[in-house]
């Protein structure tokens, strides 16, 4: 399970019926537990909807070799929630919150 600044997230969009399609520690040590969905996340209504943290910042990567991802990672647990990054997947089911 992700951090108390993540888990209401996380469970909204299991509950959704999105797959999880990875959960660990993709990069390196500074990065705890990451959980990524096979969806797009969208910010601005995430945020809305959610009460999300300070701690918690939207990221973004669109990698060429190294893939792609956006999402909400917790500064101080170093968790995240991901989903694919809209420009490599404009066609992937959304997160409605």
């Amino acid at each position: 399970m992700t951090c108390e600044h993540l888990i209401r997230l996380e469970q909204a969009i299991a509950a959704a019926g999105i797959e999880e399609t990875f959960r660990g520690t993709p990069w390196s040590k500074d990065c705890r537990e990451w959980v990524y969905f096979d969806c797009i996340l969208p910010a601005d209504a995430i945020r809305e909807a959610f009460a999300l943290a300070d701690c918690v910042r939207d990221h973004a990567h669109l990698g060429t070799h190294d893939g792609q991802e956006s999402g909400f990672v917790c500064d101080v647990h170093k968790d995240a929630v991901m989903g694919h990054h809209p420009d490599a997947h404009p066609g992937a089911r959304r997160f409605v919150p």
